[in-house]
């Protein structure tokens, strides 16, 4: 980094501490046999799975929410959500933030408040759902409105300005990320602005 100290691997200082992150969930005998094989080295293991990610959610203040169409959950949705939190990024999106038994508007409502930013999957499914994404798009825009600061992030999704500009003419106005860039592309453009 500019105007830091260049360092050699000599001079590093080693915890002994190894993190393996992985998205297979092995059984506690096959952890354990990890464990022992390193610590002869003194060395610490740690095996994080999905089911650590998942219990990590649980407890993380999300930095973004992520408000979609249900039928855009698989194709856009989930691969978002995935991306951000694979660079450590935790978001509200229902999959991961529902459990049986919660109130779905509590819920939202939470996530929506707590958030720093919202992402906004702007498809024609979006703009055409009177539900639930309507409901998201108000309330981040009253928070806008209430905290005078930039809350949305746009994700165009096969949508013209003038689709947008029917359903809210405050979209048109707002920089987005076009899907059509790649799922990469995305994610970072999306990473860079909710944590800046």
């Amino acid at each position: 980094m500019p105007g830091g100290k260049e360092i050699t691997n000599s001079e590093l200082k080693f915890s002994g501490r190894v993190f393996i992150y992985s998205e297979n969930n092995l059984d506690k005998k096959d952890i354990t046999d990890l464990e022992e094989a390193v610590r002869k080295d003194d060395i610490f293991l740690q095996y994080r799975s999905e089911s650590y990610l998942m219990e990590k959610i649980r407890y993380e203040k999300p930095l973004a929410f992520i408000s979609h169409d249900s039928r855009d959950k698989e194709e856009y949705a989930s691969k978002i959500a995935i991306g951000l939190q694979k660079l450590m990024c935790p978001v509200w999106y229902d999959e991961y933030s529902l459990k049986v038994g919660d109130s779905l508007r509590e819920s939202i409502e939470k996530g929506l408040k707590e958030c720093q930013k919202c992402i906004l999957i702007l498809s024609p499914n979006f703009l055409n759902n009177k539900g639930w994404t309507s409901v998201e798009f108000n309330t981040i825009f009253t928070r806008e409105i209430f905290e005078t600061k930039k809350l949305v992030l746009p994700v165009w999704i096969d949508v013209s300005k003038e689709q947008l500009f029917q359903y809210s003419p405050t979209l048109v106005d707002r920089v987005g990320v076009n899907w059509d860039k790649g799922i990469d592309d995305v994610v970072r453009k999306l990473y860079h602005s909710i944590i800046m």
